[in-house]
């Protein structure tokens, strides 16, 4: 029998039993990180490997650093996940890694060691796309949340809303037409001089400042769900160089709380009107940027007055981790949609294609 063929009988023996431990393995950037999850909602350990410090000498990742430091920090972060779950790997029933999007070298690590690992330990193996498991960490922090729900998607290369219309079956609503909420604040973290992470060292400085204080535009598109952010970075970059050629003192905190009020309204404003207009009574919200603080007050606020219960993960589910990933690698297994030893890192993958 062929190691697919294999594998898609394993799974379907797992998914009538309803019941699967797996080894999550995330390294689409700059964390190297594992963690063992049981049946998508119970975490049974998680650890990271993050490479901040060594990336913060040069300002922002570099994509052969972070590949070789995810070679360095596999096995060690897997050894981790499991020693905290108490478990060998003989006691797994599969292996769940991130394919894409993401870092090419950086998605390549983390598949080849789960592709070698999955064919060693002769379990299935399950594919997933970054984004799935940004929105699956949900089904972690909120163990009876089922779809159909919207989510806001939030991070440094991706800002979407989509409908979960049901376990894996995602309908994309809205999308930036060109940056991303989590590359504008890191923009904008640079001009202000703010060292790498700028977007959430941004956030923190922002919770001191005067959000009235500088006047920046709003964001329109044709797009009733669509966001646009590269003309408010534009706006917002040569503010700041104006104001310095003028002989004028940029007040930082303020800056910062004006901008970050700027991009939370796009935000907040068009996720709340797609998951009225789609008739779910439940928000959600994922990616990096969920950890932001006035997005997560805004949104909870602003879901609240129009009657939608709003969910979000807590910060340490909101940057990327493994058990996200574990959770909707569960989904898929379920399904009986598991990889062979042909997956590859797919950088540029789509959660889901834009509706025409």
């Amino acid at each position: 029998m062929t190691q697919r063929l294999w594998a898609a009988e394993k799974a379907k023996a797992l998914a009538q039993a309803g019941r699967a431990r797996i080894l999550a393995i995330e390294s689409s950037c700059d964390e190297t990180a594992a963690a063992v999850v049981e049946d998508g909602r119970r975490v049974l350990s998680g650890a990271v490997a993050s490479q901040i410090d060594m990336h913060a000498l040069y300002g922002g990742v570099v994509p052969e650093i972070a590949s070789r430091m995810h070679v360095e920090a596999l096995c060690p972060v897997v050894e981790q996940a499991m020693a905290q779950a108490g478990m060998t790997l003989d006691q797994l029933d599969a292996v769940g890694v991130t394919y894409g999007p993401g870092l090419v070298g950086a998605l390549l690590t983390g598949v080849s060691y789960g592709k070698a690992l999955a064919w060693a330990l002769d379990k299935p193996l399950i594919g997933v796309n970054h984004i799935e498991g940004h929105v699956s960490a949900n089904y972690l922090a909120h163990p009876d949340l089922t779809p159909p729900f919207c989510c806001l998607v939030a991070s440094g290369g991706h800002s979407h809303i989509v409908k979960v219309e049901r376990y894996g079956h995602y309908t994309l609503l809205g999308q930036t037409t060109d940056d991303a909420a989590g590359e504008a604040f890191d923009k904008v973290a640079r001009v202000l001089d703010i060292p790498y992470p700028g977007g959430p060292l941004l956030d923190k400085l922002a919770e001191e400042g005067d959000e009235h204080y500088y006047k920046f535009p709003r964001i329109h598109t044709p797009g009733k769900y669509d966001f646009s952010f590269s003309g408010l970075k534009t706006h917002v970059v040569n503010a700041a160089h104006n104001l310095r050629q003028q002989g004028q003192q940029i007040r930082a905190a303020d800056f910062a709380a004006s901008f970050r009020r700027a991009v939370v309204d796009a935000l907040v404003d068009k996720a709340v009107l797609a998951a009225l207009d789609s008739a779910v009574d439940t928000l959600a919200l994922a990616g990096g940027v969920a950890s932001n603080r006035l997005l997560r007050r805004e949104l909870a606020r602003r879901g609240e007055q129009a009657g939608l219960r709003v969910l979000m993960p807590p910060p340490r589910l909101c940057t990327d981790n493994a058990e996200m990933i574990g959770s909707a690698a569960f989904y898929r297994l379920m399904a009986g949609q598991v990889a062979d030893l042909s997956l590859n890192a797919q950088p540029s993958c789509r959660l889901v294609e834009a509706q025409s």
